[in-house]
């Protein structure tokens, strides 16, 4: 007989960021329920704090004061670590205000691009200087000299990352004409209808129409807003009773989660695992077949590498298309799965924007995690069906979104009645 369990998921991530920047352009102070504990969560509150906002805890709660009590600050250094949710936001925020701002990260975190931000906040009137040497124009670490946006109507370029289209669309209510942005492109879209929903919870007017999004100037007003588990990490949980053919039950998330990428839990419905939306849970069974399809995954593309750690245990090829923006991730998404599927002795093929993985058994093998914590999660979830556990070699990287992720993976599948799963050690 199959286990049956429930698990609790960590807030989520892109929730808890949005809420933390939107809160301290607040006009009072915010409680926020159940917030990500992580890496990356603290980063976010560190970079607030070096703006002159504080962020105190209460109970499982965050208490964060609003720019009505928030301490002037003129100048400031700004370190994000690994988050590119702090890094991409929180320049827009500082460039509001009148001051010198430097930002700066993690060596991975300069890796990634910054360019279309940069352009947008040269193209409102912010004087942007990257601090880098000869070629790194575009990358972190980067200083603005503030004297507030007035706003207006701009063209951005979102089909690398979101994260900029949000970053500017949250500080819009500050700039003193509003804003309105016309996207030449635009990718995971689910997440920029988060942003609007929760702006507009916290008192903003916005809202989309066609390919232009409109802000109007304003502010926001404090409120007790309550977090959501994370559906991209959830995703780890639905593979693992898919596989396995055990079920699991995430509370809190449902059919009105303003969360995408709960998207993942219908995709393994339509490879055959049995799955139950209702307004309060998601629930995945598995049922002892996972067929191969082809699906775009353009828009919930953090739950790429999990469909593709688990691919090989299907019955047909799995494809995965119009997930460029995964090479420009913590890692190269794309390529570091199709590596590690390599090393696992599975047969995957890859192009700019897609991979496609064939089925096979997976043999005993060291994963490369490349300093990516979805690399690390997605694949322990293969190393559940083979008779000798995974190796990964950087299994800490989790703590960037989920530290206590093998400790809830091996109570999870304990609860399952499967003792040889949870004595496997994934460092």
């Amino acid at each position: 007989m199959s286990g049956v369990a429930v698990v609790n998921i960590p807030g989520s991530k892109s929730l808890t960021a949005r809420a933390l920047f939107i809160a301290a352009c607040a006009s009072g102070d915010s409680r926020l329920r159940r917030p990500l504990i992580s890496d990356d969560s603290e980063a976010f509150t560190e970079a607030l704090a070096s703006l002159g906002h504080t962020v105190r805890t209460e109970g499982e709660d965050w208490i964060v004061t609003g720019s009505s009590g928030a301490r002037p600050v003129r100048k400031a250094e700004v370190y994000c670590r690994d988050a590119g949710t702090a890094a991409r936001f929180l320049p827009v925020l500082a460039a509001t205000r009148n001051g010198t701002y430097r930002f700066d990260a993690s060596e991975q975190m300069r890796r990634r691009p910054m360019q279309p931000l940069i352009d947008a906040l040269r193209e409102l009137g912010a004087d942007v200087v990257c601090e880098g040497t000869e070629g790194t124009e575009g990358h972190l670490p980067i200083t603005i000299n503030a004297c507030g946006i007035k706003g207006g109507h701009i063209v951005l370029d979102a089909g690398i990352s979101s994260q900029f289209l949000t970053a500017l669309l949250m500080a819009g209510p500050l700039f003193t004409d509003g804003l309105e942005v016309e996207v030449s492109k635009l990718v995971s879209v689910p997440y920029v209808e988060m942003t609007l929903a929760i702006m507009r919870e916290f008192g903003a007017q916005a809202f989309r129409e066609g390919n232009t999004f409109h802000v109007a100037p304003g502010h926001y007003t404090s409120r007790d807003y309550s977090i959501e588990p994370d559906a991209s990490t959830s995703s780890y949980f639905f593979a693992a009773a898919a596989v396995t053919g055990n079920t699991v039950t995430v509370n809190g998330l449902g059919s009105r989660s303003l969360q995408g990428d709960v998207r993942f839990a219908r995709i393994l419905g339509d490879m055959g695992a049995d799955v139950e939306f209702t307004d309060e849970h998601i629930r995945v069974t598995g049922t002892g077949t996972l067929r191969g399809l082809e699906v775009n995954m353009r828009d919930i593309s953090d739950t790429m590498p999990t469909l593709a750690a688990i691919a090989p245990f299907a019955d047909a090829p799995v494809r995965i298309v119009d997930v460029y923006n995964t090479r420009v991730k913590e890692s190269d998404r794309l390529a570091a799965s199709a590596d590690n599927l390599t090393r696992l002795g599975i047969d995957v093929r890859t192009g700019e924007d897609w991979i496609e993985i064939h089925p096979g058994t997976p043999g005993p093998a060291v994963i490369a995690c490349h300093g990516d914590h979805r690399i690390a999660m997605s694949f322990s979830i293969t190393s559940l069906l083979l008779s000798e556990a995974l190796q990964l070699d950087d299994p800490a990287c989790v703590r960037k979104t989920f530290p206590h992720f093998y400790d809830v993976l091996t109570d999870l599948v304990t609860r399952w009645n499967h003792k040889d799963m949870a004595t496997k050690s994934f460092a």
